[in-house]
């Protein structure tokens, strides 16, 4: 067999196996966001060391994530639907936690960094409840820290010459110690979501 022959043969095969790899980590959080997965552990390292910007210019790294719990949201402010929604509802817990809000750390992490400047950020999240804070970066930052969180972001064109991005859409719950706890389940009220978040305080 030659080797453009072995080439054509096994290139669709790493593709599958990549696919096929992301889509089982994909599953796995989605069913331990649903509670199917109760007693098994994560299926893979998520967060490490990072540094991001916030909509204020000062520098936040892994290490503002020691001390509290904190609850992370990737996306970017162009978004149409998923993302102000979220964001809406994390606010409605953060709101329904009180005095306890200020014991919670809570960031919106952009997938856009091309677009979403630390003003741009400023400007969308004053829409939101005060304590979320919105990070971005240069894209090599960026990208960074959506490796290490399993995220899947990826600019999609669109007809008019502009782009939208295709981005996972959940919430990552993330211990005192900086340690992925499992997906936030926002499908619940406000003071349910606040209950449980307490719990790790």
């Amino acid at each position: 067999m030659t080797d453009r022959m072995m080439d054509r043969t096994t290139r669709p095969l790493v593709i599958v196996a990549a696919f096929s790899g992301s889509l089982l980590v994909g599953l796995v959080l989605i069913l331990w966001a649903l509670g199917g997965l109760r007693h098994v552990a994560a299926p893979a390292a998520i967060g490490g060391p990072f540094q991001l910007t916030d909509q204020a210019g000062q520098t936040v790294t892994d290490k503002n994530l020691q001390g509290r719990p904190t609850l992370i949201f990737f996306g970017f402010t162009h978004c149409p639907d998923v993302c102000p929604t979220s964001l809406f509802e994390i606010s409605q817990v953060l709101k329904a936690l009180g005095k306890d809000a200020d014991r919670v750390n809570a960031y919106f992490i952009s997938v856009d960094p091309e677009r979403d400047t630390t003003s741009a950020m400023k400007d969308y999240l004053s829409s939101f409840d005060p304590h979320l804070e919105g990070l971005t970066g240069n894209p090599d930052e960026v990208a960074k820290v959506i490796s290490e969180f399993r995220v899947y972001a990826r600019k999609v064109p669109l007809k008019d010459g502009d782009y939208t991005m295709d981005h996972t859409a959940l919430i990552y719950l993330m211990d005192r110690d900086g340690k992925f706890v499992a997906p936030f389940n926002l499908k619940r009220t406000p003071e349910e979501a606040a209950a449980d978040l307490k719990r790790y305080l």
